[in-house]
């Protein structure tokens, strides 16, 4: 038996989710969550076989439950589901250990097909977004020159969009003096010393 969970803050469609499961013999539902606010200890109790994770959540999004729970555990497949096509949210949930994702609208045709895809090794995902992926791996191969660590470059990334220390801050569950402290390192590897040069060269040299 393939053991599921779902999260998904839209109660009708994560019904209807657990309704088309319930139909496939292989399949059990174990549980379905409205957030993610206890997702460590739900995913280490239940050990599902995949989880179904909607991208956008309330408090804990699903990219970042996604990162919780590659924290202790690499074998879970997680199928993110979102309403958008070529969206950047999806590679980030991919970089963060998604096993691949499925648009929303989708879900009927395609939900049980992806979900056997994911167990045979594969990642369902549209060729928009694996063009994104192998070019985030092109651009992780020029970030290692600078020993770039994965925080680091999500704080270079964050800086070069304009965010303020706050909002990075926020977007990363993580404090303020623990940006600066970020940011003062990635000065120092990428041999720069402003914000303005730091941006001026991750684009260049496409570290970002």
């Amino acid at each position: 038996m393939i053991t599921i969970i779902i999260y998904d803050d839209n109660n009708d469609l994560r019904g209807s989710i657990r309704q088309l499961l319930s139909e496939v013999d292989r399949f059990a539902v174990t549980g379905d969550h409205a957030n993610c606010n206890h997702v460590m200890q739900q995913v280490k109790e239940m050990k599902p076989d995949v989880i179904l994770m909607d991208i956008d959540m309330p408090l804990i999004s699903g990219i970042e439950a996604v990162r919780l729970i590659r924290k202790f555990n690499r074998t879970t497949h997680i199928i993110m589901l979102t309403v958008f096509d070529d969206n950047k949210h999806v590679l980030d949930a991919i970089c963060a250990g998604a096993s691949g994702y499925l648009l929303k609208k989708s879900i009927p045709e395609k939900l049980v097909n992806a979900i056997d895809e994911v167990l045979a090794g594969g990642a369902p995902m549209s060729p928009s977004i694996a063009k994104m992926v192998v070019a985030s791996l092109q651009q992780g191969k020029e970030a290692e020159r600078y020993d770039l660590s994965a925080r680091e470059k999500e704080v270079l990334y964050l800086l070069a969009k304009g965010n303020s220390f706050k909002m990075m801050a926020a977007a990363l569950f993580i404090s303020i003096d623990t940006i600066r402290s970020h940011i003062k390192k990635i000065y120092e590897k990428l041999q720069v010393h402003s914000q303005t040069e730091a941006i001026s060269k991750a684009y260049n040299e496409k570290l970002i």
